[in-house]
């Protein structure tokens, strides 16, 4: 199936993502109805504000309040939910398959590549049947349910081993993701214990297994440090230098010969470049990222632009070919040179490049714990656990939204966070298969009326 290509330029941006919604944004407000038309395609509706998913996973946010609706805030662009499985650059044309339906061929005039990474995994043994990621709100969601389920097993039984093993939480990668992740869940878990008499913080076993031999490489040495020592005294265990060379059966094998199991692993060891850009034609590095200009071209290509996790991007600020990080500091400042710059090839203006120079880092480690690196000030505790959510709620997209996080933060203060875990969510027609399904029915003389098989659904729950 083929679209007819539009009699006005056509601009097609694919991924929904920072770059992707902020871009089609600008364009949107700044662009003149009859100067282009404007489609934006993912696979999601929705753009995730992924440094809060932490905070959602921990129950300090309502998860729907990190998520903006594509639809809602571009209601000038054309959406499509589908994904963009190559380019055919040469035709101007794009690839999609829609979530439901055939193929479609999508002309354009001019494209913004941005769909963004995904989980960067290494062929290790158990790693696809046991461990989940830590990038979407079903993941953060997902994590919260299994961590109070996991509470709620173990206080329900005497069993030794099963306990240990249900209390045991492993993170692999040592970047924001993880750090945050684990801090903000063992923080949560952590305060859970007063609802469960049989259950004390000591019995839970936090592990964070990280390759190299520091952790969040985005702050300063002494800062990730601070951040060690600061984990290692809430018990958690940070294995650095240690690789995982095993999880088969959920049982952790390490580099330096340790091994436990665990029912809870977290796999947040890097992203890669979305695998699509390979099936583009368009030049990519050795790190399978587009190759950008600093206008934010791909380069050597006409009519195609590129900015975020998925581009090379020069990085001006430190010169001597340096790109700049994958961001949402500087997905978010490209976004918006990116649009100026389609908007000025449009109108025959002239091009500026991309140049900022890195402002610093935030995480946060729990409730009222943080550290910040700005501008060469460092901030640990409390001032950094208020810089990091001063910053965040300042890059989230919207008014709607930063009054929603803000009035979720608001209550916190006066009710603590829910201890509820709502895993029936993963299997939300499992009690009605069971009720539904005919068991077994035996009358006298009679032969057994065999029940019909259940689905794997049904026997989960």
């Amino acid at each position: 199936m083929s679209s007819q290509r539009p009699a006005r330029p056509s601009i097609l941006v694919v991924g929904g993502g920072y770059v992707g919604l902020y871009t089609a944004l600008r364009l949107q407000k700044k662009l003149k109805e009859a100067e282009a038309s404007i489609t934006v395609v993912d696979p999601q509706s929705y753009m995730t504000y992924q440094p809060f998913l932490p905070e959602a996973g921990a129950g300090s946010l309502e998860p729907r309040h990190v998520v903006v609706s594509l639809r809602r805030v571009l209601n000038k662009c054309r959406i499509l939910t589908g994904a963009v499985t190559g380019l055919d650059h040469d035709r101007k044309v794009a690839f999609v398959q829609p979530v439901e339906g055939p193929a479609i061929e999508l002309p354009y005039d001019i494209v913004v590549l941005c769909p963004g990474s995904v989980a960067r995994t290494l062929p290790i043994p158990g790693l696809a049947d046991q461990a989940i990621g830590f990038k979407t709100v079903a993941e953060a969601i997902y994590l919260r349910n299994h961590v109070l389920a996991r509470m709620d097993a173990s206080s329900s039984t005497d069993d030794v081993e099963l306990r240990r093993r249900a209390l045991t939480f492993c993170f692999i990668g040592g970047g924001y993701a993880g750090i945050e992740a684990m801090a903000e869940l063992e923080d949560m878990s952590r305060d859970a214990c007063k609802f469960y008499p049989g259950i004390k913080p000591a019995d839970m076993r936090w592990v964070m297994v990280e390759a190299t031999g520091r952790i969040l490489p985005e702050v300063s040495e002494s800062m990730g440090m601070y951040t060690v020592e600061q984990l290692e005294h809430r018990g958690i265990e940070m294995k650095l230098n240690t690789r995982v060379e095993s999880m088969v059966g959920g049982v952790v094998k390490l580099s330096n010969g340790e091994e436990f199991p665990a029912e809870t692993i977290v796999w947040t060891a890097g992203v890669r470049p979305n695998p699509m850009l390979e099936n583009t034609g368009l030049p990519i590095d050795d790190r399978k990222r587009l190759e950008a200009t600093a206008f934010l071209q791909v380069k050597g290509v006409k009519d195609a632009w590129t900015s975020g996790d998925c581009a090379a991007v020069p990085d001006l600020s430190k010169g001597n070919g340096a790109t700049c990080g994958p961001s949402a500091q500087h997905a978010v400042r490209q976004a918006k040179r990116l649009a100026d710059n389609i908007l000025a090839e449009l109108r025959g203006e002239p091009l500026l490049p991309y140049e900022h120079a890195y402002a610093g880092s935030v995480a946060s480690l729990g409730l009222h714990k943080g550290v910040a690196d700005v501008y060469g000030v460092k901030m640990r505790g409390w001032p950094a656990w208020i810089m990091h959510r001063s910053y965040h709620v300042s890059r989230v997209p919207t008014w709607r939204r930063k009054v929603q996080v803000i009035a979720d933060w608001s209550l916190a203060l006066f009710f603590k966070r829910e201890v509820v875990s709502l895993g029936a969510f993963e299997h939300p027609r499992a009690e009605f298969l069971k009720a539904a399904t005919p068991t077994e029915v035996k009358g006298a003389g009679e032969k057994a009326i065999p029940a019909p098989k259940r689905t794997a659904e049904a026997k989960a729950s």
